[in-house]
């Protein structure tokens, strides 16, 4: 078995075991090394533009916002935006600040009848330190060393 199979094998166990309805579930470094190796994946990058004004980017991640600062407002092109900026045939990798917007992208975009969806658990910022009130302390794209740089 070939790395890339491995890896999505791991992600579709995971996402079997919670009953997530797109095709797997990645940890930060995981869906790292898949962008390095897999031909034609696509890393969607689902947070505002605020936040990626003031809390850094990805290379080259596609950016189609889920949601809308101010107000948190939900795109309602994001599945036209997103068939614009991808290939229907490329395995898809969302990522937002922490897990909940990308899940809940990569469950739309499955729910749409796209296949090859995977959400990145932990996100960029990971999970939120509740003994300092941080993110990025814990686990997550950053935290783990992975590429990111502040605009």
């Amino acid at each position: 078995m070939g790395r890339i199979t491995e890896l999505l094998d791991i992600a579709h166990t995971r996402s079997q075991t919670q009953s997530w309805p797109y095709a797997g579930a990645l940890l930060p470094h995981e869906a790292y090394e898949l962008l390095q190796i897999a031909p034609g994946t696509r890393l969607i990058d689902v947070r505002s533009r605020a936040e990626l004004e003031l809390n850094g980017t990805l290379p080259d991640a596609v950016h189609v916002e889920w949601q809308s600062w101010p107000g948190w407002v939900p795109n309602p092109h994001f599945l036209a935006q997103l068939a614009q900026a991808t290939d229907p045939e490329s395995l898809l990798i969302f990522i937002c600040r922490s897990g909940p917007r990308s899940h809940r992208a990569a469950t739309a975009c499955s729910d749409a009848g796209r296949g090859s969806c995977y959400n990145v658990l932990e996100g960029i910022e990971g999970d939120l330190n509740k003994a300092t009130g941080h993110r990025n302390e814990l686990n997550g794209w950053k935290q783990r060393g992975l590429p990111w740089s502040q605009n």
